[in-house]
């Protein structure tokens, strides 16, 4: 067998991301009967993994978690770069085409530290950096301090840990991916709506590398494909930003999907949200519940966000 690797899969080098670039690679070798030297993977440090004592926004924003394997991906040092779709800048380059989408997992947060949001105690500091979480947390308990709290998921645990905060939130995937699957208390997503995209794996390549494309499209899964597209059109037709606080749930069944969204003010006290079903695949869908969401907003929460041109 040949020593050279039929596909180079570029990946961040945090333990998740590696992980996720592992889950990539055993489904590829799995839909095309290759063995595991088939692909290889090509960790980078991202940006974003290089500076973790500032909130995201303050630093480049989503472009940090792509920046270094978008400029691999052109200069052909690998054929295909595997993301945390939740981290993806909604707009992309148009060189670039998003190949695959893996099966979504659990797209739940879990809460750490209190057994519900109820039970976090009067006053007490929950560590998140996340706008959504934030918000939706001062929706539900003003009296909470949000501290803030960056860095991969053992680093956030360990902050956790020594007293950092009092509570903080990770996703349900993250934790199931990492082999932590005991970790923390799941919170309902209906109720509790996960980020954008969240729990989905996606695997982007060169939009004009036929062959690339073709390999990956093996492993994509229709159904999360939709729902994730589906999301990011509605991110795209609120205009947000890292920080703007959006959340979103899809539930697919039948060919179609139910989409509900809510945005924030970010001190918590506004909340909008509405929902809309579609046939999978419609792009105006999601863009006419973003509208909606904008058009329900007051002048303060909708300064956060842009209408779509």
């Amino acid at each position: 067998m040949s020593t050279q690797p039929i596909l180079r899969l570029g990946t961040r080098r945090s333990p998740l991301a590696m992980a996720q670039a592992h889950e990539a690679r055993a489904r590829l070798c799995a839909a095309h009967g290759w063995d595991e030297s088939a692909v290889e993977l090509v960790p980078v440090v991202a940006s974003g993994d290089k500076v973790q004592d500032r909130p995201l926004a303050e630093i480049g924003g989503k472009a940090l978690w792509t920046r270094e394997l978008d400029q691999w991906l052109v200069e052909g040092r690998i054929d295909a770069a595997v993301h945390s779709m939740k981290d993806v800048e909604t707009l992309r380059p148009g060189a670039f085409a998003i190949a695959a989408i893996l099966p979504r997992a659990d797209k739940a947060d879990r809460l750490l530290g209190a057994a519900s949001i109820a039970a976090i105690p009067a006053g007490a500091r929950v560590g998140t950096s996340a706008p959504r979480r934030a918000a939706q947390l001062l929706h539900l308990r003003p009296d909470l301090t949000v501290v803030g709290i960056r860095g991969n998921v053992a680093t956030r645990m360990a902050k956790l840990e020594a007293g950092e905060a009092d509570a903080t939130f990770l996703a349900a995937a993250g934790l199931d991916r990492l082999g932590e699957d005991a970790v923390g208390v799941g919170l309902d997503p209906e109720e509790w709506l996960p980020a954008p995209a969240q729990a989905a794996i996606g695997i982007e390549c060169r939009g004009d590398d036929a062959r690339v494309r073709e390999l990956l499209g093996a492993i994509d899964h229709a159904e999360s494909h939709a729902e994730v597209s589906a999301e990011r059109r509605l991110l795209e037709g609120l205009g947000g930003s890292c920080h703007s606080p959006i959340a979103a749930l899809s539930r697919s069944a039948e060919g179609s999907i139910a989409l509900t969204a809510a945005i924030f003010s970010p001190d918590g006290t506004i909340r909008i949200a509405d929902s809309a079903s579609f046939v999978a695949g419609d792009q105006s869908a999601p863009l006419d519940l973003a509208r909606r969401l904008l058009d329900q907003a007051p002048p303060a929460v909708a300064a956060h966000f842009r209408q779509a041109a």
